[in-house]
């Protein structure tokens, strides 16, 4: 029922969305004469807020194009290196740009689009052959495409670094992002105890939940002041027939989307009166600018039940990746089997989903990882997409990240 009511809802406020779009088109017309009078501009601004606001949105594109490589501007593009149910492995092909050590960043499974991480990915082009988990919507998986849980996300992050090694270098880099910093962390853990060959030369793992414990977060009180069986009966939803992925069990997006929103009402409130207020007074640039972060802000993406609870219980609930309890298919993930990987943990000063601590506490139980293998940044007055995009993340936090790798190159 809560998708279906979600589903209406949505529905109506498309045919809203629209309306609103073309009565302030018409308002800002430039034949109409009450463009130039009266109530009109304000009236106008307020409708292209609402029509924003509330119209639907699909998968963004990360509509990368060129980058500059040695001073010299090159294209690039988009290659599919290796499609899998739930996800694939894509690669930014920078033409004729050979070399450059391979870089799998990890997109969070968290609600949105891998497309979330455009700024990252831009600012590691010039440097790197980088490639990206591209996560599918569980909504567009079919039932008969099976199931995926943490224990798959493991076994993804394996092969796509397997598929990275066997084109050139095959120890890549990794770098996670939020969520995927413990699942891609117990990946690295296996292949250090398996001696992969194709096991990361260094992993950066950035605002991700390593040790909840750790200076706790809104977000983890949350996961914490509720028993598992809340989730399951009250987060849960099933998939209506009008999708391909009919009868899945998911973790809606859209609930993602409106616990973030909630966290900081205030500041989005703010924002939209913001953008209210650069529409009446003409500033396009300023408008496009809060339009377009939003556009990326409110795409958002199901993800399966089984996977959703999982993490709740495994990293949230029991902590088990620094309790040394974790485990994969039965298998213990063991901290200590990485001794020639170089690890990295960013944090930002003022992160508010994932506290100061959470991330750094993988450099603690990695204990046979010589002190010189281990890199502690605090970026100070930076918050949780600070550390991944906008300015801050360009200038202060990625030469971090480029002379760590550079470090370990090979």
């Amino acid at each position: 029922m809560l998708y279906n009511a979600y589903e209406m809802q949505r529905s109506m406020l498309a045919g809203a969305s629209a309306l609103a779009n073309f009565s302030a088109g018409w308002l800002n017309n430039p034949v109409n004469p009450f463009a130039y009078f009266g109530g009109g501009p304000v009236l106008s601004s307020a409708l292209e807020v609402f029509a924003h606001a509330s119209a639907p949105r699909g998968k963004p594109a990360f509509n990368l194009k060129s980058t500059t490589v040695d001073g010299r501007e090159v294209a690039v593009r988009e290659k599919i290196v290796l499609r899998k149910p739930f996800g694939q492995l894509k690669r930014f092909v920078r033409e004729g740009v050979e070399g450059g050590p391979k870089l799998l960043i990890v997109a969070p499974m968290s609600g949105h689009y891998a497309t979330l991480l455009r700024g990252t990915v831009e600012r590691m082009l010039p440097k790197h052959d980088v490639y990206i988990t591209d996560w599918r919507d569980a909504k567009l998986v079919p039932l008969s495409d099976g199931r995926f849980d943490l224990d798959d996300y493991v076994d993804y992050i394996v092969e796509f670094l397997e598929t990275m090694g066997k084109d050139g270098d095959p120890r890549p880099h990794m770098l996670a992002v939020c969520q995927p910093s413990v699942p891609a962390y117990a990946a690295t853990c296996l292949m250090a105890a398996d001696t992969h060959p194709n096991r990361p030369r260094t992993v950066t793992l950035m605002g991700g939940p390593v040790d909840t414990r750790e200076a706790p977060t809104a977000v983890n009180t949350l996961a914490t002041q509720r028993p598992y069986a809340w989730f399951e009966q009250n987060v849960i939803a099933t998939i209506p027939a009008t999708y391909p992925g009919a009868g899945r069990r998911v973790y809606p997006g859209f609930l993602q989307l409106a616990g973030f929103m909630t966290m900081n009402l205030g500041n989005h409130m703010m924002s939209h009166w913001e953008l209210f207020k650069h529409l009446v007074a003409g500033d396009g640039e300023s408008s496009q600018a809060t339009m377009a972060f939003y556009d990326e802000y409110r795409a958002v993406c199901d993800m399966t039940a089984e996977f959703y609870l999982q993490t709740i219980r495994v990293v949230f609930q029991e902590h088990s990746l620094p309790k040394g309890e974790m485990t994969h298919r039965g298998r213990a993930v063991d901290p200590a089997a990485i001794t020639d990987i170089g690890l990295l943990a960013i944090e930002g000063e003022r992160d508010d989903i994932s506290g100061l601590g959470q991330t750094k506490a993988a450099l603690t139980i990695a204990t046979e990882l010589p002190e010189a293998m281990k890199q502690y940044h605090m970026a100070p007055e930076v918050g949780h997409y600070g550390i991944f995009n906008g300015s801050k993340w360009r200038n202060r936090i990625a030469p971090v990240v480029e002379d760590w790798i550079a470090q370990h190159a090979g």
